[in-house]
Order: structure tokens, then C-alpha cells, then sequence
């Protein structure tokens, strides 16, 4: 019995969640608090946002309070607003799944943690001006001042592309909706919003007023990071997402790929100083990842422990 707990804390410090929670009640008389910790785990090792905070007696509040803030309340008026508040936590929690993966050697769900972060990356960078990650319920007045183009919808001098300018409309009145269209708006359009506004600060060709409330002497340094965020979008490793030749699934990238594709894109990010931060040699999988993700935000970003300390729980609990 003894070798078969070792074996359950050997899968622990893998973080196999999803295993170790199956197989516990066959060793563990009473394995009810380790199954709950498995899950809990389990959705945030599998970025299942909409489920990180439901409540388990068996987690320790430290970490649950720790998991709430890197999920997207789920209405409009729910406080705390999580990682509308900052995206700073999610992101730590991104780098840490992007660790394990690569660790666990399962490229395909850390190549699309990787596309998750690159679609919110626009986020992080505005998030010091907004005061805030981006959260529908407090964007600044100045977004619809007179003269701005942001949100109407087919105006043909906006450089926002048909879906943009549909996400952008919403995102202005989404937070007088009822939950259920607050969800959607979440699931289809936030992300749009999120590289529209960088399109808006870094790479229009014909600026209106939306982004004059942004004070002039910082206008400059959340283009770079803007512009940044834009390509990173655009870079050789958030592309190993969509290069599958029959479609998402059938194409899983080798460590080769990805490492040679992350050399590729470092040199195209190296074009400025924030983002010349993805060539740092950082000791991360993916070196340069956490520091390019700092320079973006404008403060630090580092991989959370989050996982590897629900880990250490689940390996005292075994212990007991």
C-alpha cells in the first residue's frame, strides 16, 4: 500500500491531476478532499476560467482566493472582478501551465495556452493606463469622445476590421446586459477588443479621438508596447496554433518546432527595446517569455507557483 501512495505522489509532482484524482479511492480509504483538490487542479491546469472559483471546502482559501483572481466574473456587477482587475495573475498562471506542459511534454494544449496569451496581450500592456485589465464596466469616457470612430459600426476610415468594430460596439454597452450576454461577449468578442484597442494606440492610419485620453508623454511608450503585443500575436510560435495541414488537432508540433519556431519569433520581437526582452535568457522553457510578457505590462510578470503549490497539498494530504 505503502508503494502505491508513492506512486499517487509521484503523479502529484507531475501534476496529473485527472490520474491521480481517478485512481485515489483505490488506495486512500477515505480519498473524498483529494478528489475535490485533483479537480480544483485540474481546471486551472486545463484553463477552464469559468470553473476556477467554484467553491471545494477541501481547498485552502489561500489558493482559492489565489485562483479567483485569475477568473472573468461572470456578471457584470460580481466582486471581486478577477482578472478584469488585473491580468497580471492570469498571465503568471499562463507562463506556469506553458512550464508544465513543455515539462510534461503535451505541446498541443501549451501551444494553445501560448495563443490564449497572445490574444489578451494588447490587455496587459493598457492595463497601467486603464487602472484596470480591460473591464467593460469602467472603459474611459474619452473612448466615445466626439469625434471618435471606436465602436461605430461601418465606418469605412476606422481601421478595424467588420468583427472588431461589431466587438468594440458591444463592449461599450455589455455591462448593462443581463449574465447571459455578458457570458457570450466573453467567449466570442473580448479578445477582439483587446487587439482592436492596440490597432487603435499602435497601428491606425487615420487616428480619431479615442485614444486622446491617454496623456500625451505616455502616448508613446503604450504604442511600443501595444505594437509589441501586435506582433506577437503574429509570430512563428503563436502560429504553430492554426499550421496544422488538416485543421486544429491533427498537427502537434515537436520540441524542435516549437523551440526553433520561439527562436524565429524572438528575432522578430527584437525590433525595440520591450520587446528585445524575449531574448533574455530568462530560465524559462521558452526563455525571454516571462520577461517579454513583463516589458508588455510595464511591471513584473512572473510564472505563478500556483500549481506546484496545490501539488505540495495534495502530497501532504497523501501523507497523512
Amino acid at each position: 500500500m505503502e508503494s502505491a501512495r508513492d506512486l499517487l505522489i509521484s503523479l502529484a509532482r507531475r501534476y496529473a491531476f485527472a490520474d491521480l484524482g481517478a485512481l485515489a479511492s483505490d488506495v486512500v480509504d477515505d480519498a473524498g478532499d483529494i478528489e475535490a483538490v485533483c479537480e480544483f487542479g485540474q481546471r486551472l491546469l486545463s484553463l477552464d476560467a469559468e470553473d476556477f472559483a467554484v467553491e471545494a471546502r477541501a481547498v485552502p482559501n489561500d489558493l482559492r482566493r489565489r485562483a479567483r483572481a485569475c477568473t472573468m466574473p461572470q456578471t457584470p456587477r460580481e466582486q471581486p472582478r478577477g482578472a478584469l482587475e488585473s491580468l497580471r495573475p492570469a498571465y503568471g498562471l499562463l507562463l506556469e501551465t506553458i512550464a508544465v506542459r513543455w515539462h510534461r511534454r503535451e505541446l498541443s494544449p501549451m501551444v494553445a495556452a501560448i495563443h490564449i496569451a497572445s490574444e489578451y496581450l494588447p490587455l496587459l500592456a493598457f492595463e497601467p493606463l486603464l487602472g484596470n485589465a480591460g473591464d467593460p464596466a469602467r472603459w474611459p469616457r474619452g473612448l466615445s469622445a466626439e469625434g471618435s470612430r471606436f465602436g461605430v459600426i461601418g465606418d469605412r476610415e476606422c481601421d478595424h476590421t467588420k468583427s472588431e468594430q461589431s466587438a468594440v460596439n458591444r463592449t461599450l454597452r455589455v455591462a448593462g446586459e443581463p449574465a447571459e450576454g455578458w457570458r457570450a461577449y466573453f467567449d466570442r468578442q473580448h479578445s477582439q477588443v483587446a487587439g482592436a484597442l492596440a490597432t487603435c494606440v499602435a497601428g491606425c492610419r487615420n487616428p480619431c479621438t479615442a485614444m486622446d485620453w491617454v496623456a500625451p508623454d505616455r502616448r508613446e511608450d503604450l504604442a511600443v508596447r501595444a505594437r509589441v503585443a501586435l506582433t506577437f500575436a503574429d509570430t512563428p510560435l503563436v502560429r504553430l496554433r492554426h499550421a496544422a495541414p488538416v485543421g486544429h488537432g491533427f498537427g502537434v508540433p515537436s520540441p524542435e518546432e516549437v523551440l526553433e519556431a520561439w527562436q524565429r519569433s524572438r528575432a522578430i520581437l527584437s525590433k525595440n527595446e520591450v520587446g528585445d526582452e524575449a531574448t533574455k535568457e530568462d530560465g524559462f522553457p521558452l526563455p525571454g517569455l516571462p520577461s517579454l510578457f513583463s516589458a508588455v505590462a510595464a511591471a513584473p510578470v512572473p510564472p505563478s507557483t500556483l500549481l506546484t503549490d496545490i501539488t505540495t497539498h495534495l502530497v501532504k494530504l497523501l501523507r497523512l
